[in-house]
């Protein structure tokens, strides 16, 4: 037997954390390698990460007012469809499900396996248990398929199971960052943090021998926005709390104030991390890490031998609360777009725990793929122009939606507006162009990918309509 509403269960403090928890991954510990090589200097690499931080905070408090407007099951997929049409709403629910969310779950399980092996070195990627000539699994997939296969469950079983983990490891994971920022500024060298803060704002190439080049001006702006990507991935997920509005207490109140202080507090960490990296590590050592595994490299120097197994921990409760989060909420954009007759019919009901189930489970399958293909990496860099894009047909949804909604009850206003959100959009063109020049390869294939979803959507359009048809006939006769 099925429910057939969601159960608010979900307070304030769940859904700070589920902004957060869903924020911190693996990312903030690796990505910072690549942005130190495209920028070559300390002072913009936490540039960077501030661009990074100021849009995700900016749109967060658009968002806010979006989700006051519509607090209900499925997020930015209602909030465009409402601002625009069904098919822009569908595009982003069909991105999302094909890759946006799906491979972003299998990549964060992965990286959970990976950073295991430091303490179960028989979890390795180059430990194979299956060859199959044209496919190759390692055991470190396996493990990645088995925690994405756990989490599903768990929260298949209700939201109070998926509410307990989200909250205890996001809590969890922020004390322990919180600690690794503080013994690395205790740990820090003078003589490090001096050499890497003399020409801090230099903003040029870093090669692997520790040389450096000089950009032109464009290529400098190009450069910028190539580091983004890793920040931009490290920082995404902050809108997984929208998806859930049905299951959240007070949502009017509640998801714009959960927005606005998780990605504060999670912007603050990376910010501060960042910078106690600069305070133990020289910028080459920050730049060449060893599989740009930045967080290992500065543990290790600041907790010595144990450093390894620490940051090891760290991340696995960092990974496995991550993907808890993108796990428990993505499952409920499917479910909206079920109910709009735009996906699988069974996606739109409720089990007897009021969760969507079979949602979950499908979200599961395609995220065990993408574990087992091995490519989720390269989807992800290329996605994020695609994601970008749809931040920004978002937060200019406020615009059209005070327009061709004046009468609806906006109990939260995005801050800043029409200010902020216009400085968002126009950082998000700057970004986006600047990828399609200088790093196309991460812009085309997400944007296909996204764009196969039309012929989808009226496929599907079709079979809505010829089922209406259907039983508008049954019931003529019927009656």
């Amino acid at each position: 037997m099925s429910n057939n509403s969601f159960k608010p269960s979900l307070g304030l403090l769940d859904a700070t954390m589920i902004v957060a928890g869903s924020m911190i991954g693996s990312g903030i510990f690796i990505v910072s390698a690549d942005i130190t090589r495209n920028t070559g200097s300390a002072g913009w690499l936490m540039i960077v990460w501030l661009i990074t931080g100021f849009m995700t905070i900016t749109a967060a408090l658009s968002y806010g007012e979006l989700s006051a407007m519509f607090p209900k099951a499925g997020g930015q997929y209602v909030y465009l469809k409402e601002a625009y049409n069904p098919l822009i709403g569908f595009l982003y629910g069909w991105s999302f499900f094909s890759v946006i969310q799906t491979a972003t779950i299998a990549a964060v399980a992965v990286a959970f396996a990976k950073f295991t092996t430091y303490i179960f070195p028989v979890i390795s990627e180059d430990s194979i248990v299956v060859n199959l000539g044209f496919l190759t699994i390692s055991s470190a997939q396996l493990l990645a398929i088995a925690v994405i296969v756990l989490l599903t469950y768990i929260n298949s079983r209700g939201v109070q199971s998926g509410k307990i983990i989200q909250t205890t490891f996001t809590l969890t994971k922020l004390l322990s960052l919180f600690s690794l920022i503080i013994f690395g500024l205790i740990a820090a060298k003078p003589s490090v943090l001096h050499a890497n803060w003399q020409h801090a704002w230099n903003l040029q190439k870093m090669n692997v021998d520790g040389s450096f080049e000089a950009y032109s001006t464009m290529a400098a702006a190009g450069a910028i926005a190539a580091a983004m990507v890793g920040s931009v991935f490290s920082s995404d997920a902050w809108n997984n709390v929208t998806f859930i509005a049905g299951e959240i207490k007070n949502p009017k109140r509640n998801i714009g104030l959960s927005l606005f202080l998780g990605t504060l507090v999670v912007t603050l960490i990376y910010i501060s991390a960042n910078f106690a990296y600069t305070a133990v590590l020289p910028l080459h050592d920050i730049a060449t890490a060893p599989k740009d595994r930045v967080g290992v490299a500065a543990s290790e120097v600041i907790f010595g031998n144990a450093g390894t197994i620490i940051i090891a921990l760290m991340i696995m409760v960092s990974t496995f609360g991550c993907n808890n989060g993108l796990i428990l909420a993505g499952a409920r954009v499917y479910y909206a777009m079920a109910k709009d007759g735009l996906f699988f019919r069974k996606a739109g009901d409720l089990n007897k725990y009021a969760v969507p189930s079979y949602a979950l489970w499908l979200q599961c399958l395609f995220a065990c793929m993408w574990s087992v293909s091995g490519h989720y990496g390269d989807l992800l860099d290329m996605i994020s122009f695609v994601v970008v894009c749809f931040y920004m047909l978002t937060i200019a949804g406020v615009f059209i939606l005070r327009k061709t909604q004046p009468e609806r009850d906006r109990p939260y206003k995005a801050a800043g507006y029409p200010l902020l959100p216009v400085l968002y959009i126009i950082m998000g063109i700057c970004f986006c162009f600047l990828l399609i020049i200088y790093k196309p390869k991460f812009t085309w294939p997400g944007l296909i990918i996204a764009l196969l979803g039309i012929p989808v959507y009226y496929l599907l359009h079709l079979r809505k309509k010829k089922e209406e048809q259907y039983h508008s006939y049954e019931k003529t006769n019927t009656e």
